[in-house]
């Protein structure tokens, strides 16, 4: 038998296998959806603080999400959201953006992706591991606001 054959075949079962799955197995809730709602959000890292402003951020499921982030220190910084394929590094006194759908319910990380060291705020070490935040992705309710939201 021509191992082109088998190839072949076993691509075709795994796109199969795909489509069967995303069609009859998967629940309606867990489906990708966009609502076509887009909220926009400005998130800091402040000069020599090692943490993210806001911290929080809560948007509803099916959101378009635009993240202008601003990098204020003297040297770089990495943005990474793990659940929604986010991993771009930030150079040093730099704005970036990025845009993605919340497809998923719940709450997910964003996280310094780039080592950045650490010192001391306020009286308190702080170091490349504080700087983290939470998108709070939640069910949408009929109330939800159709316009975007500028959060800083």
């Amino acid at each position: 038998m021509n191992k082109y054959f088998f190839i072949l075949g076993a691509v075709i079962l795994v796109i199969g296998g795909g489509i069967f799955y995303r069609n009859v197995l998967l629940s309606e809730s867990d489906k990708p959806v966009e609502t076509g709602v887009v909220r926009n959000f400005t998130v800091i890292a402040e000069k020599d603080e090692w943490r993210w402003m806001p911290e929080v951020i809560e948007v509803d499921r099916g959101d378009r999400i635009k993240l202008e982030i601003i990098n204020k220190d003297e040297y770089d910084h990495g943005i990474a959201i793990d659940a929604f394929g986010v991993s771009q590094r930030m150079p040093a006194n730099s704005t970036i953006n990025v845009e993605f759908v919340a497809t998923q319910l719940g709450d997910f990380q964003y996280y310094c992706s780039v080592p950045c060291g650490e010192g001391e705020v306020d009286g308190v070490k702080r170091t490349h591991f504080d700087m983290i935040g939470v998108i709070k992705v939640r069910q949408p309710s009929e109330h939800s606001e159709t316009e975007g939201e500028q959060a800083q």
